[in-house]
Formats: structure tokens, sequence, C-alpha cells
């Protein structure tokens, strides 16, 4: 069979000044042949027919209008779903070979008589006039900070018209995050687009309510900078497509690195996000060309950022408690049944008093969840040991693994003792230091020794003792060596030196 590739070759040798004969033979043909299609200037596949003749017996004809009657009452269904009720049915009728031509099949009827598709749209951009901004989450790229998974989200902010981008890490799409990531973005750029669209975010669109489209919080942001917010229809991600798709390219680019890296593992957070800076910067600079027409337009920045974070009050509990988006901070007992203001940040919680702030502490993930620091409720639990068993923090009350060993080593030897002496061991740490405490009770399970109270304040005493600095001796100035420094043909031969 003659090829295509063969009547090109053929072609090219005739005009090149070649006979037939020598023509043909080069290109792999009789002269017979090749006088054919010198003739008739056309290509092989130009002149087959199309076949209309079946191969094979075609195995669904019969059973054709059940399919029809599944694929129209569901346009959901799969192939392979339909292909697997048929074998059901008439079970030995279908081999597994059957199962590609049935799958071409419906997709052939699909194209016909399925149900519409939805038509994309694209849209024309104009420089200044749009940023569109969301989350997206980066689990799956398996980064890894010290040996632990770093899960993780990531806000992303780009320009319509130039896909300028900035990213910002965060670890849920709480408003608090919006506001950093986005001021992180603004700021970095150096300007302000008209228009700021982001998905049906419930920490900008008040989903529930017909009444306000936007929550307060968020207008603020919005008219701090002067731009005017819009989203997309709830369920339609694609409408804010630029930054989606930006996500994809952003987040291949992101596994590529990491390959070329040749490791996904991080000695740190901030060293995670160096190097999510470096990749963002080169991609950046790939579109200088049309920033500058987006700076040229856009409006100047504002003096000073907006608040980043969400103001709220807090009545302490007797349990020297606060209660901060459903999670539970432990505050200094001084604090109890006083009203303290506190600031919801992006990834931390401070509590002020008096105009003062009093504590810091980081944010927990979701709600639920509870943070008490041992040395907040420590010196009444000293008194009250019986409560620790059933304490619903109890938890908490383990700074350290050495400590829960300490605690289950106590359980076991000293039952009826053992919550008085790890309150107490739990007391020493607050008052003498919490690395001291630790050190000393490594230092007795390494021994396999007795733990207990007594033998953790021997050893955190003994520590006093190694610490002490030594005396050091001060030998009197020989001052007789500054004399030669005051004549004067020694000082000038010491300068020259």
């Amino acid at each position: 069979m003659v090829t295509d590739t063969q009547v090109r070759k053929l072609m090219r040798l005739i005009r090149e000044g070649n006979s037939m004969a020598i023509a043909a033979a080069k290109s792999g043909m009789d002269e017979k042949t090749a006088r054919k299609y010198a003739k008739q200037r056309t290509l092989p596949s130009a002149t087959k027919g199309k076949r209309t003749w079946r191969t094979r017996e075609d195995g669904f004809k019969e059973v054709w209008p059940e399919i029809e009657e599944i694929l129209r009452s569901d346009g959901a269904v799969e192939a392979n779903t339909i292909f697997e009720h048929l074998c059901r049915k008439y079970e030995g009728r279908f081999s597994e070979g059957s199962l590609r031509t049935l799958q071409r099949r419906v997709k052939e009827w699909r194209a016909r008589w399925g149900p519409e598709k939805e038509v994309m749209f694209p849209q024309v951009h104009k420089p200044g006039r749009q940023g569109q901004s969301d989350f997206t989450h980066m689990g799956g790229l398996g980064i890894t900070i010290q040996g632990q998974a770093f899960d993780h989200l990531v806000y992303h902010f780009a320009l319509s018209y130039s896909n300028w981008e900035s990213v910002t890490v965060c670890f849920s799409e709480s408003f608090e995050s919006l506001a950093a990531g986005l001021q992180n973005a603004l700021w970095e750029l150096g300007g302000v687009p008209e228009e700021h669209r982001t998905d049906s975010l419930s920490a900008a669109i008040n989903n529930l309510s017909d009444l306000k489209e936007w929550t307060d919080r968020y207008k603020g942001l919005m008219s701090h900078y002067g731009l005017e917010p819009s989203h997309n229809t709830p369920g339609r991600g694609h409408e804010n497509g630029d930054v989606e798709q930006s996500h994809n390219r952003f987040k291949r680019a992101v596994e590529q690195e990491l390959i070329l890296r040749g490791s996904r593992e991080f000695e740190s957070r901030d060293q995670y996000e160096q190097f999510l800076r470096r990749l963002v910067k080169r991609r950046n600079a790939a579109r200088t060309g049309k920033l500058k027409e987006e700076l040229a337009v856009m409006r100047n920045l504002p003096d000073l950022r907006a608040e980043d974070f969400t103001r709220g009050t807090a009545r302490v509990t007797r349990n020297s408690t606060v209660n901060v988006k459903r999670n539970i901070y432990s505050v200094n007992s001084q604090l109890i049944g006083e009203k303290v203001d506190i600031r919801l940040y992006a990834e931390r919680v401070e509590v002020w008093y008096g105009g003062q702030m009093v504590q810091l502490m980081p944010r927990l993930k979701g709600a639920g969840g509870h943070a008490i620091n041992y040395r907040h409720v420590i010196h009444s639990l000293v008194k009250k040991p019986g409560a620790f068993a059933q304490y619903r923090y109890q938890s908490d009350m383990f700074p350290a693994m050495v400590f829960r060993v300490a605690y289950d080593y106590l359980l076991e030897h000293s039952p009826d003792s053992a919550e008085r002496q790890y309150v107490k061991i739990l007391k020493l740490a607050a008052d003498e230091g919490q690395q001291r405490v630790e050190a000393a009770l490594r230092e007795l399970i390494d021994r396999g020794e007795i733990i207990n109270v007594d033998q953790v304040k021997e050893l955190v005493s003994k520590q006093d003792q190694h610490q002490i600095s030594p005396a050091v001796e001060i030998l009197p100035i020989e001052l007789s060596a500054y004399d030669v420094l005051l004549g004067g043909e020694e000082v000038e031969r010491w300068a020259i030196q």
C-alpha cells in the first residue's frame, strides 16, 4: 500500500528534475504506480472512500431502544453503568470487549441527542479593570515541614488583564485571611483596580440573606480601597474563571518546581513561603508589559492598610477562659469576671484589657477546639488535685510528651497519689521553668528510676548548682606596659606598623 509520505517524496523528486523511474525507485514504488499518482496529483488518503460496512455484528442492536431509554431518563448515567446493567440482565450475552463499542455508541448518541452543554463565553478584559481572588487547597502537593504534613490553603489574587498574581499562605477561608491576603496583594502591586471579584465566599457575602448582599466587614474593606465588589453566581465557580485557571496553572508550577527541587520537605514555614515568593516572582516577570498598562490606569493606594482583624468582646468565665469563634482559650485568672477586648487575626488572637494587650496566642483552626495554658490554672489546680482526673481540658495539661509519660507512670505505680503528684510537678514547671523540669523527667525516665515530685525537685535543684557561674580570677594589670606607648619614639614606630 502506497502512503501519503511516499507520494509526497515522489512529487518532490520529480520537481527536482529526477526522471520518473528514478523518482519512483527512491520513493519505494514501481514506475507504473508512480505515473498514476503523478497524473492524478492526489494523496492516497484523499482517494479512500469512507467505510460503510461493519467489521463485526452490532451486539447492541436489539437492546439499543432499552439503552436509549436509560440515557433519556438520566443524562449523567455512564456507559460503564449501562454495560453492567446489561450484563446482569442478559447474563453471558456480552463480553468485556464489547464495552468499548458501547462507550463509543453512547458518546455518539450524546453528541447528537444528548442534553445541551453549557457554552463558555470568552471575555474581553480591560487594563486595571478587575482583580479576582479565591482560596485554593494545597494539601495535595504533599508539603512537609520538619517531617510533619503542612495542610494549608493559599489565598490567590490575580489581575484579569495581565494575569499578575500574588499568594498568601493561610489556614481557613475566613474574613481575616481574605483581608490579609487581598491587602498583601494590593500593597505588593502598588495600585488598586476598579473591581474585586470573588467566588461566593461566606467571608464576604451574606449567602443566607436577601436583604444585605455583602457583610459589613467586607463592605468596609472595599470602601477603604475604593473597590467595587462583585461575585459570581453561587455554584458557578467558572465565572471566576481567570483566578480559577490561575489556581490550576499555579499549582502545576509549584508541583514542577518541587520536582526540580527534589524534595517537598522544608525546614520551616518561612523557608516554604520564600520558595513560593520566588516562584511567583519568576511567573510575574513575564507579565511586566501588560502590568505596566494596568498600573498606568489604576488608582493609588490609601495612606494606611485597613484593619485585617475582627474586633470583639468576651467575658472571662470562672474557668479562666474566653470563647472566641466557638473555640476556648485560657487567660490569666486575674481576669475572671472581667470583660476583655478580642482582636481576631487570621492566625493569632490578641486579648486586650484596659487599653493594653495582655495576651497573645495562636488562633485555633475550625471550631470546637480548646487551648488551655497550664500556667493560667495550675495555681488553683494544685489546691484541688482531685479535679485533674476528670478535667475537661486535661489533654492540654501535658505541655510535652515527657509529661504525659510521667503521668502514665504515676497512674501505674502510684494510683492513689498520681493526680496530686503530677499537678505538683506541673506547678514546679510553672515556677522553675518548663525546660528544666522536662530535663529532670527525661533523666529519670532514661535511668529507669522512680518518678515522683521529690525526685524531680532534687534534680532541678542540682541543675541550679551546675548553672552557678564559676568564680573568675581577675589578674592585676601591669601598667608598665603602657609606659612604652607613652614614649614618643615608640608610639610613632607602633603607629607606622
